[in-house]
């Protein structure tokens, strides 16, 4: 190999591993979560609290879903 492929090969290794390093290794918050601990921040800092999210609704089976289960 040459100098110029090897410095290639590192400098995309060195991007993968960055980039896969990125964002939160916890479950995803739905809307509604979402929504809650934001009027609990404002609530903490003493801002303008958001208006009360709506509960979602329960969960209705799809036609599909026996196909995945």
């Amino acid at each position: 190999m040459t100098a110029g492929r090897i410095l290639v090969t590192l400098t995309v290794l060195a991007t993968v591993t960055a980039v896969s390093a990125c964002g939160r290794r916890a479950a995803l918050d739905t809307p509604y979560e979402a929504a809650v601990q934001e009027r609990k921040d404002a609530a903490k800092a003493k801002q303008p609290v958001p208006p009360e999210p709506t509960k979602p609704e329960t969960d209705k089976p799809f036609i599909l879903d026996k196909l995945i289960q």
